[in-house]
C-alpha cells in the first residue's frame, strides 16, 4: 500500500536559487524530450531512452539521473493520456507549475533533513513533519518523490511503501453505480443526488466565462486568483464522497467495492456540445481512486467490471426492462430505482452470473406496464 505525504522544506534563499535552478532545466530537457515522443509515437521509458538520451545529455546540464527522469516524466505524462491507436499525439509543455521527479538516486533523508541534487553540488534542507505524517513515515519505506514550487513555498512529495492491512474475509459486494444526477448510488439502496454539486460546477463556469468575455486587466488578474479553485473544491467534495462509500461498505459488511469500469468514456460521447462540457468535467476517475486507496486502508478490495447493459438488464430475473428516468421497470414486476438496479447489476457481473453482454434476440412485444 502507497501513500504519498507533502513535505514543506524550510528553504533559504540561495537553496530556492539552486532549485529554480534545477526547475528551469528539467522543464528544458522534458521539452526536448517530447517531440521525439511524438514524432516516434513512444512513451515506452526504456524504448525512449535509447531514443533521446545521448541528445539530452549533450544539450542539457542535468546530471545522467536526472535525464533518467525526465524520461520518465514525459512517459508518465503520454501514458496518463491514454491515446487510442489511430488518435494523434498531442504536444505537452512541461512549464512552471509541474513536478520534478526525485529517485533514490538523487535525494537521501538524514537525520530531520533531506539532501537534494541540484546543478552545482547537493544540499540539505531541514523539513516539517506533522503529526499523522511522522506516523507514515516511521512506518513506511520511503521510494520516489515530486519537487514542486507553490506559491513561493516548496514541497517534497513522498512516496511511502506501508504494509497491506490484511484483506477481510467476506465474500459480500456493493456495487457502485457513478452518474452525475445522482453521484453514486449502492446496491444497498443509498442514493446520493448531485444537484447541488451540478449547480456549484455551473456557477464556477459562468464565473470564468463571465470573466473571460471581459476581457480587462482586472478580470485576469480575478481570472489568475481564482484559478483552480472548482478544482480544489471539487477534491474535497471528492474525498467526503469517498468516505461515504467505503464507510457504506463497512456498514454493509462488504469485502468488495464493485465500479463500473469507465475507462474513455469521454471519447465514446456523442452528444451536443453543452452535454459534453458537462460531463468532461465530471470527475468521476478522482472519485473511484480516492475510493479505492481509503478501501485498501481498510482491508477492503475494489473491482471494475464492464457495465455494458448493466442500466438496460433486470437486476432480478436479468431480462431487458424498461428505464423511465429514475425508475427501473420489469415484465418480472421488478420496479426500483434505476441506478439502485444498474449497482446491483454490477454485482452480478463481478459474480460471473451472467456476464456483462446482452442477447440481442430477447424480443418484447406489445408490452405494458
Amino acid at each position: 500500500m502507497k501513500r504519498t505525504i507533502s513535505i514543506r522544506l524550510d528553504t533559504i534563499l540561495e537553496q530556492e536559487r539552486l532549485l529554480m535552478q534545477l526547475q528551469e532545466a528539467y522543464y528544458s530537457a522534458c521539452n526536448q524530450i517530447v517531440p521525439d515522443a511524438v514524432a516516434n509515437r513512444c512513451w515506452n521509458r526504456v524504448a525512449l531512452h535509447r531514443l533521446v538520451y545521448s541528445k539530452i545529455r549533450q544539450n542539457s546540464l542535468l546530471g545522467s539521473q536526472m535525464v533518467c527522469n525526465a524520461i520518465y516524466s514525459v512517459c508518465k505524462a503520454y501514458k496518463a493520456k491514454a491515446l487510442f491507436p489511430e488518435e494523434k499525439v498531442p504536444t505537452i509543455c512541461f512549464r512552471k507549475g509541474r513536478s520534478v521527479h526525485f529517485d533514490k538516486r538523487t535525494y537521501t533523508i538524514k537525520n530531520g533533513s533531506i539532501s537534494l541534487y541540484t546543478l552545482g553540488k547537493r544540499i540539505k534542507v531541514p523539513f516539517r513533519l506533522a503529526p499523522f505524517q511522522q506516523a507514515y513515515f516511521t512506518r513506511g519505506i520511503p521510494k520516489e518523490g515530486e519537487l514542486v514550487c507553490k506559491k513561493g513555498k516548496w514541497y517534497f512529495n513522498l512516496v511511502l511503501d506501508l504494509p497491506d492491512p490484511p484483506l477481510q474475509e467476506r465474500s459480500e459486494l456493493l456495487g457502485v453505480d457513478l452518474g452525475e444526477n445522482n453521484v453514486f448510488a449502492t446496491s444497498s439502496g443509498k442514493v446520493i443526488s448531485g444537484g447541488k454539486i451540478r449547480h456549484e460546477r455551473d456557477q464556477f463556469l459562468a464565473k470564468r466565462r463571465a470573466l473571460q468575455s471581459n476581457g480587462s486587466q482586472s478580470a485576469k488578474q480575478l481570472l489568475k486568483k481564482i484559478s483552480g479553485r472548482e478544482g480544489r473544491h471539487m477534491r474535497h467534495v471528492n474525498h467526503e464522497l469517498s468516505k461515504h462509500i467505503v464507510q457504506e461498505a463497512i456498514e454493509q459488511k462488504a469485502g468488495v467495492i464493485v465500479f463500473e469500469d469507465l475507462t474513455n468514456i469521454r471519447k465514446r460521447i456523442k452528444a451536443n456540445k453543452r452535454m459534453r462540457m458537462r460531463l468532461n468535467r465530471w470527475a468521476f476517475l478522482q472519485l473511484q481512486t480516492f475510493v479505492q486507496y481509503k478501501a485498501e486502508a481498510k482491508g477492503i478490495s475494489v473491482l471494475y467490471v464492464n457495465p455494458a447493459y448493466s442500466s438496460q438488464l433486470c437486476s432480478k430475473c436479468g431480462c431487458l426492462g424498461v428505464r423511465e428516468r429514475h425508475l427501473f421497470k420489469c415484465l418480472c414486476g421488478n420496479q426500483q430505482h434505476a441506478d439502485c438496479n444498474s449497482s446491483r447489476n454490477l454485482c452480478r457481473f463481478a459474480l460471473g452470473t451472467p456476464e456483462a453482454t446482452c442477447a440481442v434476440n430477447r424480443t418484447q412485444v406489445a408490452v405494458k406496464y
